[in-house]
């Protein structure tokens, strides 16, 4: 089937600000094929550049593939570099940290904290002093943390990498259950929690749905709690403390000695969400991802000493891990941490977080982007947004419209945009524009190219290359730094995953298309593919050409079983606002979409909605549309940004049947 992707493929954009970067395509595949045939010696060069206490015996094990370990003996220290080193500094007195609570008045925030390194480096030191000295812990054992977007999270991430202990981070949006389940697998001695944290005005109770959580686990000796809102909650004696009670306790000028961690020692496990089964806990190592991170952050973000970098993500996710976390306190920068929604409780807050702290990296995702253009561009006037001098999305794909949109009102057309493709699983950042090494011209709604070191590739399902906008599936042939280690506990599980649709090639799981340039375009998920009559349709494309029709702001599109042909599509659209839901529209809609992407695309049902139901990290949660609309189990809600959502989403189902039985 011949399929308008709707994509500008030959559109192309040199940002003024980085034109002396510039480069061509044909240019860059040469650099990139050079540092990619010598994978080995390049990263070596990249992890050199790193402090270590101990220099690598080998670059690279893979005598054991695809279990690879990288800068083999290698010591160093994940807190040491982030910290340390810069307290050490003039960068002692900088600030590292600026945190901004969501309750406020009107436009002004109640709370901010401004965290300078120097006091940053106290803190890791007395808190990792609690972790050694008070409860025992040691390298090897594992924590979890349960906490919302307050400071003491990476406080607490910063203190375990300093003892070589492995820490979970579970994301303070799920339920008991999921947090059962990852404190379970993980063998989480110590839980480190929250009274509570603030989300759109409302306290979500965190310690009490940790005490439901550990009604069904074993391993967990101790619950430290940190007060957030000051809420009721339930302290069982013996077993929980306040942290607040532990802390004061710990001598001011406490020490405690970085651990000489191993590069190949597991740093932390992050549990990857799915819809079924167990979740999948990817093992991240300490020296290659600390690579990786150091790379991205100078290429990606080119950043410098003077820059604030806002990543809009929760820590819960890789995202925060990786570019709130050690990225920025790896390169010694200010990192933003913001606590609540973007939109609340003014419909500008993000913009007036950049504005108020001179942001100059942002990075965020298209969802957010989407949501920001459904309230259009004079909500933002007279917002400050000159401090900002390079911008990338993460997430999903971006469509070409949110592109354009977002890089007029804050890029001013001017600086560099781009779509960033990576994983929890590949730690760092894999496909991009590299505004820091090289720029090649950016096209809307493309992810750029593959990093140097990176040899990734679009393949048909007998993993032969495809042809020049011919989709397929994304893979990564060769290993990388910040790579997995395992799946926690389950190695057959990562091999299954991850390494059989293409044997000794890593395949992520994705679509994607490679242009005539070279660039990647990521559809999405290759298990999000609707069949219909025969032909494969990803929803990223539909959705992509929804949101291109001026009429759409947001949009989500799922296939629904059909007698006659497998599946159709169904769309669920939110309109701009002053636009008017109609059966005119619908039918404009229809004809649309089948003009852009092709005539199988033809859509079968259209609901007009308010809003889309999403998780807090701003993805649109598509197995609950589609619960909705074929009448199955929405299953757990609890990571919804708003269940409220949910709620509309079957009453539009339920108003449409009406009309039509």
């Amino acid at each position: 089937m011949s399929v308008n992707w709707s994509l500008p493929f030959e559109e192309k954009i040199i940002p003024s600000k980085y034109q002396s970067k510039v480069i061509s395509p044909s240019i860059y595949k040469e650099l990139h094929k050079i540092a990619t045939e010598n994978y080995k010696e390049f990263w070596a060069s990249i992890a050199s550049q790193l402090e270590w206490f101990k220099p690598w015996e080998k670059v690279l094990d893979d005598s054991n593939p695809p279990f690879y370990k990288w800068f083999v003996s290698g010591e160093i220290n994940a807190s040491y570099l982030a910290v340390d080193r810069h307290a050490k500094s003039w960068r002692k007195n900088k600030v590292a940290i600026i945190w901004e609570g969501e309750p406020a008045e009107g436009d002004k925030p109640k709370e901010v904290r401004y965290i300078t390194y120097g006091e940053l480096y106290r803190e890791v030191n007395r808190v990792a002093y609690i972790l050694k000295e008070v409860y025992g812990l040691k390298k090897g054992d594992a924590i979890s943390l349960y906490l919302p977007m307050i400071p003491e999270l990476p406080i607490f991430m910063l203190a375990a990498a300093r003892l070589g202990i492995i820490f979970s981070v579970v994301f303070s949006g799920f339920s008991a259950q999921a947090l059962a389940d990852r404190i379970n697998d993980a063998r989480a001695k110590l839980l480190v929690t929250a009274d509570g944290g603030w989300r759109r005005g409302k306290i979500v109770p965190l310690k009490d749905i940790a005490d439901k959580a550990l009604e069904n686990t074993s391993t967990v000796e101790k619950v430290l709690v940190v007060k957030r809102t000051n809420n009721n909650i339930t302290m069982k004696e013996g077993r929980d403390e306040f942290f607040d009670n532990v802390y004061k306790q710990v001598p001011l000028n406490a020490y405690v000695e970085p651990e000489r961690t191993k590069s190949e020692d597991p740093l932390f496990i992050l549990y990857t969400s799915g819809t079924t089964g167990k979740p999948k806990g990817i093992v991240h190592d300490t020296g290659g991802y600390l690579t990786i991170l150091h790379a991205t952050m100078n290429w990606v973000f080119d950043i410098k000493d003077s820059d604030i970098m806002w990543t809009t993500a929760d820590i819960g996710w890789i995202t925060g891990h990786s570019y709130i976390v050690f990225g920025p306190l790896l390169e010694g920068v200010t990192t933003v941490m913001y606590e609540g929604a973007l939109d609340y409780p003014n419909p500008d807050r993000w913009a007036s977080i950049i504005e108020r702290y001179g942001v100059t990296i942002l990075y965020t995702s298209p969802t957010a982007i989407r949501s920001f253009m459904k309230l259009g561009e004079d909500v933002y006037k007279g917002r400050d947004f000159s401090s900002v001098r390079l911008m990338h999305s993460v997430g999903e794909p971006i469509n070409p419209e949110a592109f354009r949109w977002f890089f007029r009102l804050v890029g001013k057309e001017s600086i560099p945009f781009g779509s960033t493709w990576w994983m929890t699983e590949t730690g760092g950042i894999m496909i991009s524009h590299l505004p820091g090494l090289y720029l090649i011209p950016l096209k809307p709604g493309t992810n750029g190219m593959p990093l140097p070191g990176i040899d990734a590739d679009v393949v048909n399902e007998n993993g032969n290359p495809t042809k020049p906008e011919e989709r397929g599936y994304l893979v990564i042939r060769k290993p990388w730094p910040g790579m997995p280690l395992t799946i926690w506990g389950d190695p057959d599980r990562y091999v299954k995953v991850y390494w059989s649709k293409f044997p000794g090639i890593f395949y992520p799981g994705d679509f994607a298309v490679k242009d005539s340039d070279g660039y990647f375009w990521i559809l999405g998920r290759a298990d999000e593919v609707i069949k219909v009559a025969g032909h494969r349709l990803g929803t990223y494309e539909l959705e992509s050409a929804l949101i291109h029709h001026p009429a759409v702001a947001e949009a989500a599109v799922v296939g629904v079983p059909d007698p006659l042909k497998g599946e159709v599509p169904v769309a669920f659209v939110v309109l701009k606002v002053g636009q008017k839901a109609n059966e005119e529209l619908k039918k404009s809609l229809n004809e649309w979409v089948r003009e852009q992407v092709g005539p199988i695309a033809s859509l079968s049902s259209i609901y007009f909605v308010s809003k889309l139901p999403k998780t807090r990290s701003g993805k649109i949660m598509r197995r609950v549309v589609k619960a909705v609309i074929t009448n199955q189990p929405v299953g757990d809600v609890t990571t919804l940004e708003d269940e409220a959502s949910v709620e509309e989403v079957k009453k539009a189902y339920e108003e449409l049947k009406k009309e039509i039985s």
